[in-house]
């Protein structure tokens, strides 16, 4: 897998993150204070370095793909993203630790971003399963995972420890490769749209 990838639209641009996104990264997530979210776990100014090199660790190992989301018109990063759990064996991997801030929530962005990953995801790296996994709390998250196309497999419990101790019930979905060709089509209408 080239581990120095770029995805783009005319709009949007998902490219590698860097130590050197940390202070745009932290800019975004002030959008909305992000960190206070309960359900998620986004960088704040005390958490970036913890963030990025936890990020960075897993992309050496090669089981991660970290992405930072830009907006191309302003060159602003607007949020982050990343593959992970790759498992090249199995040609499966997981979409998440995505959020954007709170002015670029609601729009074209997110379905924007999952149409890049997805079509890289079945059509490069030749996956055969792509799975998400989201908060019971977070009814945002599941709803814009179902609007992809993704079916939900059902309910993990005790998936994570959130930084706050909470134990995290998380809800998984999925999305396989026979299914892809159709979610690709209504993704691109769905776009088309905006």
């Amino acid at each position: 897998m080239p581990l120095n990838i770029t995805l783009s639209s005319e709009r949007i641009r998902l490219r590698i993150l860097t130590i050197e996104d940390s202070k745009a990264l932290v800019a975004a997530a002030s959008d909305g204070e992000l960190w206070n979210l309960p359900f998620t776990v986004v960088p704040s100014a005390e958490t970036i370095d913890d963030y990025i090199q936890h990020a960075l660790e897993g992309y050496q190992a090669g089981t991660v793909l970290p992405f930072i989301v830009e907006d191309i018109a302003t060159r602003k990063i607007i949020g982050s993203t990343r593959f992970w759990k790759i498992d090249r064996k199995n040609l499966k991997l997981e979409i998440g630790s995505t959020w954007y801030s709170k002015s670029w929530q609601r729009t074209y962005v997110n379905t924007e971003a999952k149409y890049l990953l997805l079509q890289y995801a079945f059509e490069e790296l030749n996956c055969v399963r792509v799975q998400f996994t989201t908060d019971v709390l977070n009814e945002k998250s599941q709803n814009a995972i179902l609007r992809l196309g993704a079916q939900k497999e059902g309910v993990v419990r005790n998936e994570r420890i959130m930084p706050n101790g909470r134990k995290r019930n998380s809800v998984r979905f999925s999305i396989i490769d026979e299914e892809w060709p159709s979610i690709k089509d209504n993704l691109i209408k769905k776009l088309n749209y905006y």
